[in-house]
């Protein structure tokens, strides 16, 4: 393989840099040449490409974002757009195609692999909610953005014995919920994979507060919060009312999508950028690559969309025990 192109799509996510970077720099090694794709799948259909060298990806590993920018392509859910990317290919030269994304950019993916473009998808979504990999690209650095914010409102927390609702991000999966329930030392965590009543949650704030407890954390998965509009607000509201607990609710929003990636984030995105290229020259595509315990792995594209990720129930459970 002599010519591959690389491109983000959905969400960006922390980390998404340091793999183009990989991407780049691995081929170049391998003496392909690289072709980086504009926003995504749209991009890809209406010509917004340009050549990647070497200084193409430089000073950019510590960046959050994407420098090849991200977007939205319902065009391609559709088969004509489908063969018009496969046409773009062929122009373009690309014999294969990185895709850095979630589970609609593998799906993308997949129907390009369908049409003869070999293509590997890497992980990237601070949602974590990809099911063939333990952790996504951009993961560890939202949850580590979510400890932080939630740190400082715990001062002010303090200072005004107040509660704190908190939303994070997790639309369909509550992983950066309960991870930063437990890191933050929320009273309660609120996501869309457990049942939860409000009226326990605040006869046990009730009980703590007995027993000495000034200030509460309450922890509100995107995917909970989406039930209602202003439901955290609202849920806040109803707290006050019940306890008489001054309760203000926070939206951490699109903050959690930004910042410098960690060290994991970069380590991770840069391994699997690596190991992409490595396929690709074998001429392997309909791929995803995942990490699973400390190792790398590949599954075939429609594998990965059936899999299924557990929710980390004892985690969710303990913090229950030792929130009180």
């Amino acid at each position: 393989m002599k010519r591959i192109g690389i491109l983000t799509s959905g969400g960006d996510a922390p980390g998404m840099n340091a793999a183009i970077r990989a991407v780049t720099r691995t081929a170049l090694y391998k003496g392909m040449e690289v072709v980086g794709i504009r926003r995504g799948y749209n991009g890809l259909l209406h010509g917004d490409t340009f050549e990647m060298n070497a200084r193409s990806v430089s000073s950019i590993i510590q960046r959050g974002g994407t420098l090849l920018y991200t977007a939205r392509c319902p065009e391609f859910k559709e088969e004509a757009g489908v063969l018009k990317g496969v046409e773009a290919c062929h122009e373009l030269g690309i014999e294969g195609l990185v895709v850095v994304g979630g589970d609609g950019s593998y799906r993308g993916a997949g129907d390009l692999s369908r049409h003869g473009i070999a293509c590997v998808g890497l992980p990237g979504t601070i949602d974590n909610d990809i099911s063939s990999t333990d952790f996504t690209i951009g993961y560890d650095t939202a949850m580590n953005t979510v400890m932080e914010l939630v740190d400082k409102l715990r001062d002010t927390s303090h200072s005004h014995d107040r509660c704190s609702v908190v939303e994070v991000m997790g639309r369909g999966a509550g992983y950066i919920a309960v991870n930063t329930g437990v890191a933050c030392g929320a009273v309660e965590v609120l996501c869309p994979e457990k049942e939860f009543d409000i009226e326990k949650i605040v006869e046990k704030m009730q009980a703590s507060r007995k027993i000495g407890k000034q200030n509460f954390i309450i922890i509100v998965a995107e995917g909970v919060a989406m039930q209602a509009p202003n439901y955290s607000a609202d849920l806040a509201k109803f707290i006050e009312a019940k306890t008489g607990i001054e309760s203000r609710a926070t939206v951490l929003g699109h903050v959690q999508r930004g910042g410098s990636p960690t060290v994991r984030d970069r380590v991770l995105a840069s391994q699997m950028g690596n190991y992409a290229v490595n396929l690709l020259e074998q001429g392997i595509g309909n791929r995803v690559v995942g990490i699973r315990g400390t190792k790398l792995v590949d599954y075939d594209i429609q594998e990965a969309l059936q899999m299924k990720k557990p929710f980390d129930d004892d985690l969710y459970e303990m913090n229950r025990q030792i929130s009180i």
